[in-house]
């Protein structure tokens, strides 16, 4: 039987855990009911189901179970934040600000605006990845009415300093946005603390089921109004319309709980891990970690690598494991990762870049072949290349 890679691509997404889908199977079967479907029995006990995952989600960001409402994903949180306050508040301002580096889900619905007529300042980010606060507070003008930066970058695993962000926006009476599906269960998030007034979630970063995601919405002090994107019969507050979909729902309420019962010695752990691969990566020389140095995601290692070809560099490696690499897919040509360009790195170091994401699943033995697999493979791969650059160039 042929062996499965090794998977290290948990950024993108992780595995279920067995606990998560038992605690969702009854809600397909026996517990088959509408949520919305209040005048008999199954409804009530689907009710009550999406109600204690609501409530299980809003405890851990310190939020109440009114502010959070049910998507289908981090996408359309950030969709419906994003598009939701400028609409909304399109007569008090038409200005928006965002990071160089942040996920498609927030750069294309902000360009949208922009075709619509709203202004857009994306702030660039430091060499390591963070942004300059500084930069951001001359970027705010009086007609800026919403900041959006994500709490931890899925690339590089970055963790920005939020709580400083959320204060200066405060401060201005505009509103922000973060989000946090890289973030969540993995680092203590706090709405009240960091002065967050939206916040987009999802379950399939957590060993939760893909197609469910939440985004937290302000009810006080101040209150987010948000124009609905989905119309229909009126669900979730009216903000977000569509039957809810009770097992994913359960399911993210389970994801969430495990996590967070798990995340201080999670977080040692996969330290320990990822510490472990970078530390025996880098004996190799000329292998430079993307991002800051201590703030990132515990299980995130992003490296480029010089003096080999990137194509090459992932096909030699995907035999033994499932890794990310530095180019993204377009419609068109693969291109570099515009968030490896944004701190700065070459094409041709982006190009040679990998994301490893160590997870919940994966063990320290996995990560000695890894890394004696990788090592192997680029020392192979050099030798190639300095081949190459002494046939074209034998003086």
């Amino acid at each position: 039987m042929l062996q499965r890679p090794i998977y290290l691509d948990n950024n993108a997404t992780t595995p279920m855990d067995e606990r998560v889908l038992a605690a969702m199977i009854p809600y397909f079967t026996e517990h088959f009911g509408n949520p919305a479907s209040i005048n008999h029995f199954y409804g009530w006990e689907a009710e009550a189901a999406v109600k204690k995952a609501r409530e299980t989600l809003a405890s851990a960001i310190n939020a109440t179970p009114e502010e959070i409402i049910f998507t289908s994903g981090a996408t359309e949180s950030d969709n419906l934040a994003i598009k939701g306050v400028a609409e909304a508040y399109f007569s008090k301002g038409r200005h928006l600000i965002s990071v160089v580096s942040e996920h498609n889900a927030i750069l294309d619905p902000l360009h949208y605006l922009e075709n619509l007529g709203f202004e857009l300042t994306l702030l660039p980010v430091q060499s390591d990845g963070l942004i300059d606060i500084n930069l951001l507070e001359k970027a705010i003008r009086p007609d800026t009415i919403l900041v959006s930066v994500m709490a931890a970058n899925n690339e590089i695993g970055v963790l920005q300093p939020i709580a400083e962000i959320g204060k200066l926006c405060r401060d201005r009476n505009i509103f922000f946005h973060t989000d946090a599906a890289q973030a969540l269960g993995k680092i203590p998030l706090n709405v009240e603390d960091m002065n967050i007034d939206l916040m987009s979630l999802t379950a399939h970063k957590i060993y939760g089921p893909k197609g469910i995601g939440a985004l937290y919405i302000r009810r006080r002090n101040p209150r987010v109004k948000l124009a609905p994107q989905l119309h229909g019969g009126g669900h979730e507050r009216g903000m977000r319309s569509g039957t809810l979909y009770t097992p994913q729902i359960v399911g993210f309420g389970e994801a969430v709980k495990l996590a967070l019962k798990e995340m201080k010695s999670e977080t040692k752990r996969l330290t320990n891990l990822r510490q472990q691969l970078w530390e025996k990566l880098a004996t190799l020389g000329e292998i430079y970690l993307n991002g800051h140095p201590t703030k990132h995601l515990a299980g995130n290692l992003n490296i480029s690598v010089a003096g080999v070809d990137g194509q090459a560099l992932l096909l030699g490696l995907q035999p033994l494991m499932a890794v990310s690499s530095g180019s993204a897919c377009t419609s068109t040509k693969i291109e570099p990762s515009h968030v490896l360009t944004a701190l700065g790195r070459s094409d041709a170091l982006a190009y040679a870049s990998i994301r490893f994401g160590i997870g919940r699943f994966n063990t320290s033995d996995e990560i000695d072949q890894v890394v004696e697999h990788t090592i192997s493979t680029i020392q192979s791969l050099r030798k190639v290349q300095q081949s190459k650059s002494f046939a074209s160039n034998p003086s």
